[in-house]
C-alpha cells in the first residue's frame, strides 16, 4: 500500500480508467493539502474574528473541484457537459481582502493539479507560496492612513494644515465643507504620534471638534 502511495504521488495517477484506488488518492492527496492551506491561513490571517465558514470553503473548494477534474478527465462527454454548467454559474459574494481571494485561488487550484493526477506540483506550489506568503507577513507593514475630521473656525484652516504638516509624514485634504464661518475638513493623513497630532490640534482657538478615524478601504478624492 505504502508503494503505492508514493509511485502515485510521484509518477502521478492521471488515467482514463477510473478506479476506487486512484479516487481515494486523488481526493486523499487534495484533502490533505487543503487542510494545509486552511492552516496558513489561519496563522497568517490578519482579522480578529475566526471566519469558521471561509475555512470551510477552503477545504470544500479544493475537494469539489478535483473530483470535477478527477470526473472530466474520465469522459470526454461529461466534460463538455461539465463545461457549459459551469459557464452558468455566477458568484456574488464580495471579496474585500485581496489575500482571502488568493487562499482561495490556491485551493481551487491545488483542486485542478491533484485533479489531473499532479500531487508533487502542487506539494511543491505550496511550499513556495507559503514562504512567499510568511515572509511578506512578517514584513514590517507601512503606517496605514488615517482620516482627521476636523470641525472648526473658517479662518484656522491654514492653521490646522501647519500643524498637519508638522506631526505627519504626508497628508492630503480629502473633503472641504464650508457652512458659514464654519468649515468641516477631513483630511487623510499618515503619522507615528496619532496622540500628538490630536493634542496639537485641540489646542487650537476655533475647533470646536477633532476626530481620527481608521478606515480599510480606497480614499477617493
Amino acid at each position: 500500500m505504502l508503494s503505492i502511495l508514493e509511485k502515485s504521488f510521484l509518477e502521478g495517477y492521471a488515467t482514463s480508467d477510473l478506479d476506487v484506488t486512484t479516487m481515494f488518492l486523488c481526493i486523499g492527496f487534495t484533502a490533505a493539502i487543503a487542510l494545509y492551506i486552511c492552516l496558513v491561513y489561519k496563522m497568517v490571517n490578519k482579522n480578529k474574528f475566526f471566519d469558521r465558514s471561509f475555512h470551510l470553503s477552503l477545504f470544500a473548494l479544493a475537494v469539489i473541484t478535483a473530483a470535477i477534474i478527477l470526473t472530466i478527465q474520465s469522459n470526454i462527454v461529461i466534460s463538455l457537459g461539465m463545461v457549459g454548467a459551469l459557464s452558468i454559474v455566477r458568484f456574488r459574494t464580495a471579496i474585500k481582502n485581496p489575500m482571502d481571494l488568493v487562499f482561495l485561488f490556491w485551493s481551487i487550484s491545488i483542486g485542478i493539479i491533484c485533479g489531473a493526477g499532479f500531487a508533487m506540483i502542487s506539494v511543491i506550489a505550496s511550499i513556495v507560496l507559503t514562504i512567499g506568503i510568511v515572509l511578506f507577513s512578517i514584513v514590517p507593514a507601512e503606517k496605514e492612513s488615517l482620516i482627521l475630521v476636523v470641525n472648526s473656525s473658517a479662518n484656522i484652516e491654514e492653521q490646522i494644515t501647519d500643524v498637519v504638516s508638522k506631526d505627519c509624514v504626508s497628508w492630503k485634504v480629502r473633503a472641504r465643507n464650508v457652512d458659514g464661518n464654519n468649515v468641516n475638513l477631513a483630511i487623510e493623513v499618515k503619522t507615528s504620534e496619532p496622540q500628538a497630532l490630536m493634542d496639537d490640534i485641540c489646542k487650537l482657538d476655533g475647533v470646536t471638534s477633532a476626530s481620527l478615524i481608521e478606515h480599510d478601504g480606497d480614499v477617493t478624492a
